[in-house]
């Protein structure tokens, strides 16, 4: 039987799309940002044999990225034929699609980058005694000549979007695009210990990794702090090897970003799998914690299809439930062991192939007495002076009478609890479990959050300084040195003017370190190196919840850090100034994120309950 003739004809309605057309909508799918392309040449790299990668970026590769190794390297026509849309070294048959080892095989990539860019590619192969280049603008071939250059690859991809403007318009900042890349390029160094990698962002070495193991790997990319928390993990059946490394509770931090899943050294994303291996840490971590993980999956590409996303991002097992179950266990008893939880048995009967103890552990949560929780609360726990000085007006006296009554003008006597207890009923001032001051008024009472009535006080006060430019500083007797991850190190660098209009005195020094020489008045001492540390993560948390200013957000997350905690027992004293200080503000019913600082209960409300009864 004969094929239908699909020859086209100028009277039909549908046709094909030019090839340049085809290469863009390609590239809607398989480039959305700088990252992407970032990916891609990486990819391409490590699948060529490469044991050096050098990547270099400017403007968060808008203007360039520039991909560089020694691989195998391609010969002219190779050279030419990997630009041109399903051209592929990967695979030859259908069979291959279910057997897939390497990276990169759909073979539209380059295709796709070069539609939406200004390529130029230099390749040799060790064998040869010379290169090529090749110069494509937007798919438009402008020349392939030989030329003198290293073994290997070197792609420069200029101008991204440049033919697209609609897409150039929607990239994000060059900081959020950089951290984008960041995390393209961790993924593949920790993917690939044994290869040397080197970032270069706009003439600055971020990162200049030699050769080494994973554990060596994973703490030169985020810090030597994390040498002493990794919790390694190596176990499997005979379907799937489990291994990488989880943290230890107390490197948790307000922002998701370190968690990382790979299978077959693929970076890939799963939902719940990531929820699985973060669920483990149940009743370690307060709400909104986050865990570091690295975790490998080694398995058969027969029962793995990573041909189900456009940018192989996700994956499909065979029989999902079981690698979930069997990676459940597996970090299940890494934690516990580490933390010498009392082992109970698997109830699903899973035994791995190394030990035949394997336990699940389920529904297990440890006392919060020994537990991070308790160390949470510890760090939290920030001093604030008697009378907190604002620079706001105090609260008008008739208006602080008509709610409280009259307030006596005495000091606080410190000298005897019972004179205490004397203070506070003529103030009108009781602290309920030491998380919320109580205060009498003439028609009820109100009940104060005081975490929330802090976070109000200095987020307007953060506000205030910044516009009048008048930060109060507080120098430290000794400057600190903070080791701040690449992301935040970047992340810093942007934010730098506002976090010194909020009274920090910080330097940034190479290498990814930052030199901080004072912090803002009122903060109490301890942990300066982690305070800033921990706005620059909860700047980033709120981002993905709260649609405001970036001043705005920065002054949140400096509030959500320093704010007095739930649990702080606070003086008679305290409590009143903290009363103040929070009527005087602008908006003081809500705080930053617009949740209820004050609740308030008339007579009636309480004694209703009451009534009826005998």
């Amino acid at each position: 039987m004969s094929e239908p003739d699909i020859s086209t004809s100028s009277e039909g309605l549908i046709h094909l799309l030019d090839p340049v057309i085809a290469n863009k909508i390609a590239a809607g799918e398989v480039v959305q940002r700088p990252g992407s392309v970032v990916k891609e040449l990486i990819d391409n790299a490590v699948d060529a044999g490469a044991d050096s990668i050098q990547v270099i970026i400017q403007h968060a590769g808008r203007s360039l990225i520039q991909v560089i190794d020694n691989g195998c390297g391609m010969s002219p026509d190779d050279l030419k034929m990997c630009f041109v849309r399903h051209a592929t070294s990967k695979i030859s048959k259908v069979e291959d699609l279910f057997q897939i080892r390497t990276l990169g095989f759909r073979g539209e990539a380059m295709a796709s980058i070069a539609s939406v860019s200004q390529v130029v590619a230099k390749t040799k192969r060790h064998e040869d005694e010379i290169g090529y280049e090749i110069e494509i603008w937007g798919s438009e071939d402008r020349h392939i000549i030989p030329v003198a250059c290293p073994n290997g690859t070197n792609i420069a991809v200029r101008n991204l979007f440049y033919n697209v403007p609609a897409r150039r318009a929607f990239l994000k900042t060059d900081a959020t695009e950089f951290r984008h890349i960041l995390t393209i390029f961790q993924q593949a160094a920790m993917a690939n210990p044994e290869i040397d990698f080197e970032l270069i962002a706009d003439g600055e070495t971020v990162y200049r990794l030699a050769s080494s193991n994973l554990e060596d790997r994973v703490v030169t990319l985020f810090g030597k702090s994390y040498r002493a928390s990794l919790i390694p993990v190596d176990e499997g059946t005979s379907m799937v090897r489990v291994r990488g490394y989880m943290s230890d509770p107390k490197l948790a931090k307000r922002s998701r970003g370190e968690q990382f899943l790979f299978v077959n050294s693929r970076p890939f994303q799963h939902r719940y799998l990531s929820y699985t291996v973060l669920n483990t840490y149940s009743g370690w971590l307060a709400d909104g914690e986050y865990p570091f993980f690295c975790i490998f999956l080694d398995l058969d590409p027969s029962v793995l299809d990573v041909n189900v996303h456009p940018a192989k991002m996700e994956v499909k097992f065979e029989d999902e439930k079981s690698v979930i179950h069997v990676v459940r266990s597996v970090v299940t008893r890494a934690l516990h062991e580490r933390f010498q939880v009392p082992r109970t048995d698997d109830p699903t009967g899973f035994m791995p192939t190394d030990h035949s103890d394997m336990m699940g552990g389920f529904g297990f949560e440890p006392s919060f007495e020994k537990g991070h929780m308790q160390q949470v609360g510890d760090m939290q726990q920030i001093n604030i002076p008697s009378r907190l000085n604002f620079d706001r007006p105090s609260i008008p006296h008739d208006a602080t009478e008509r709610m409280y009554g009259p307030l006596p003008s005495e000091e606080v006597p410190h000298d005897s609890m019972a004179k205490q207890r004397a203070y506070e009923r003529d103030r009108g001032f009781w602290q309920l479990h030491s998380s919320y001051i109580v205060a009498q008024t003439r028609t009820g009472l109100c009940l104060i959050d005081q975490n929330r009535a802090h976070r109000r006080i200095i987020y307007e006060r953060a506000l205030q300084a910044a516009e009048e430019s008048i930060p109060a500083t507080q120098q430290l007797l000794f400057p600190v040195t903070i080791n701040l991850s690449a992301s935040d190190y970047v992340l810093l660098k942007d934010l730098l003017q506002p976090i010194l209009d909020l009274g920090f005195d910080v330097s940034l020094l190479s290498g990814n370190t930052a030199l901080l020489n004072g912090v803002p008045a009122d903060i109490g001492a301890g942990d300066e190196h982690k305070l800033l540390e921990n706005i620059l993560q909860n700047y980033q948390e709120l981002g993905s919840r709260l649609k405001v200013s970036e001043r705005e957000r920065l002054a949140m997350a400096f509030a959500w850090r320093t704010a007095i905690p739930k649990g702080k027992k606070l003086t008679p004293a305290e409590m009143e100034s903290l009363v103040d200080q929070l009527f005087a503000c602008d908006q003081p019913f809500m705080d930053p994120a617009l949740k209820p600082t004050v609740v308030f209960m008339t007579l009636e409300e309480l004694t209703r309950p009451f009534q009826g009864m005998a």
